[in-house]
């Protein structure tokens, strides 16, 4: 049995910054970082390498798992903000979790960041704006640093790193073993037995049924009560330029008329491209943007996602999400889209309306009926919101508004943790998008630098 004194499993955003941290700090703890992707360089999706069309469902997606995580091949774009991309300022407090995203930020800068455009939303003309038409404009700090940017970083902080932290990939927890002396004995897919003191939990989204596995399987209590259902949106970059060169991430809040539900727009890529994605073998929708004008499209894309809560007795509200994606995916064999034209008047989109769009989709996808996937109540929000989004983007509500569904915001279910995002059980830990506690890269990373400082407390490291 190899033995180590700290194990992370996950090397997505939060197993980054543990790792890069752990390095700097130097603590003389042995540690050990498993992920069930591949390394940062073999991280290559058969649609974006011109092999196939559309998603074939590589096992794992190498669009969601890897080093780096789901943000790897992201538009790297980083929100430094507590209003909105997870719950860590309940946890450690406001001031800290601001004081260690821009920590996070500083780090990025300082591995090849420090060029790309930082925005804000505080002092916009835009937040003026959406007030009077009932929308509202959320307040965050934005570093978009782009996929082609974000990637080359993370291949520094990478070889940073792997000098004092062991690193292995294609690499799948089957058993996590408490023992009788507190420690923890992790079984891999390999048939390899690790052992170690203290266990860190950073899976991400893609690893959240595993963390509710080992979450039930030792009595810890979680939380599954929200998941966001809706579209992406493609459009021209004209509409939105005005908007995107000002603040580039506008996060806009609205609450509908008819059934009083929030929609928000998220992710907006400007001159960015829709991608498909495989979460626990279901294809969803997402987009990219690059910094590099050379790989610019003329489109910018967006998510526009109704909050769906739910109470007792229904308590699996993942299961529900991933049950509209797979309707989704049953009848376009992947990714639906709809011109907004045609689910406005009840029609498919078909082949041959596609082929008079103005609007040239990014991605290969099924022409079809939206109406046949998405429930009435959360379409009939995502349409209200099309035409509140018009009046501050006029063009928004154009016929050849492309929407491409299904996007599902997954939100992990919440793991009952600490003020140090421990766990009941001595040395288990959670952090990350895997634990509920954040959703977003600033905060996800941030959670591991937060995790890192106070291992580091505990082995003498320091900090």
């Amino acid at each position: 049995m190899k033995q180590y004194d700290i194990i992370v499993v996950g090397a997505g955003a939060a197993g980054v910054f543990i790792a890069y941290e752990l390095a700097k700090l130097d603590i003389g703890a042995s540690v050990l970082i498993l992920d069930k992707g591949s390394r940062l360089e073999d991280r290559i999706c058969p649609i974006k390498a011109g092999k196939v069309s559309t998603c074939v469902k590589c096992d794992p997606c190498h669009i969601m798992n890897g080093y780096g995580g789901a943000g790897t091949l992201s538009d790297g774009k980083y929100n430094i903000t507590t209003q909105f991309g997870g719950d860590l300022h309940n946890y450690v407090g406001t001031e800290k979790a601001m004081a260690l995203m821009e920590y996070v930020d500083e780090v990025l800068c300082s591995m090849g960041g420090a060029d790309a455009k930082l925005f804000s939303t505080a002092s916009s003309s835009l937040k003026t704006e959406c007030l009077k038409n009932d929308l509202h404009l959320l307040e965050a700090k934005v570093r978009h640093l782009g996929t082609d940017r974000n990637v080359n970083i993370l291949s520094k902080m990478f070889d940073y790193s792997r000098e004092k932290i062991s690193m292995q990939f294609h690499t799948t927890i089957e058993d996590v073993i408490r023992e009788e002396d507190g420690t923890f004995t992790v079984l891999t897919n390999k048939g390899d037995a690790f052992h170690c003191k203290d266990l860190v939990m950073a899976t991400g989204r893609s690893g959240s049924k595993w963390v509710s596995g080992i979450c039930d399987k030792m009595g810890i209590q979680q939380k599954k009560t929200r998941v966001d259902i809706g579209v992406r949106v493609e459009l021209p970059a004209e509409i939105f330029k005005r908007i995107t060169d000002d603040v580039y991430e506008s996060k806009i809040v609205y609450k509908t008329d008819k059934y009083n539900d929030m929609v928000r727009t998220f992710c907006m890529n400007p001159y960015g491209e829709v991608v498909s994605e495989n979460t626990n073998g279901i294809v969803t929708v997402n987009g990219h943007s690059y910094a590099d004008p050379a790989l610019q499209t003329e489109n910018t894309n967006f998510a526009l996602l109704v909050s769906n809560n739910f109470t007792e007795p229904f308590r699996d509200s993942n299961e529900y999400g991933e049950s509209i994606a797979r309707l989704s995916n049953m009848l376009g064999g992947g990714v639906l889209l709809q011109r907004f034209g045609d689910l406005v008047k009840g029609r498919r989109s078909s082949d041959r309306r596609m082929k008079k769009c103005f609007t040239r989709p990014t991605l290969k996808a099924t022409p079809g009926d939206l109406s046949l996937v998405i429930p009435k109540r959360q379409l009939d929000s995502i349409i209200e919101m099309i035409y509140a989004l018009d009046k501050i983007a006029p063009g928004t509500a154009n016929e050849d508004t492309l929407l491409y569904g299904v996007e599902v915001k997954f939100y992990n279910s919440k793991v009952d943790v600490d003020e140090h995002l421990e766990t009941k059980i001595p040395g288990l830990y959670a952090l990350g998008d895997g634990s509920g506690v954040t959703h977003s890269l600033s905060q996800a990373s941030a959670s591991g630098v937060y995790v890192a400082r106070i291992l580091a407390k505990k082995y003498g490291g320091k900090k």
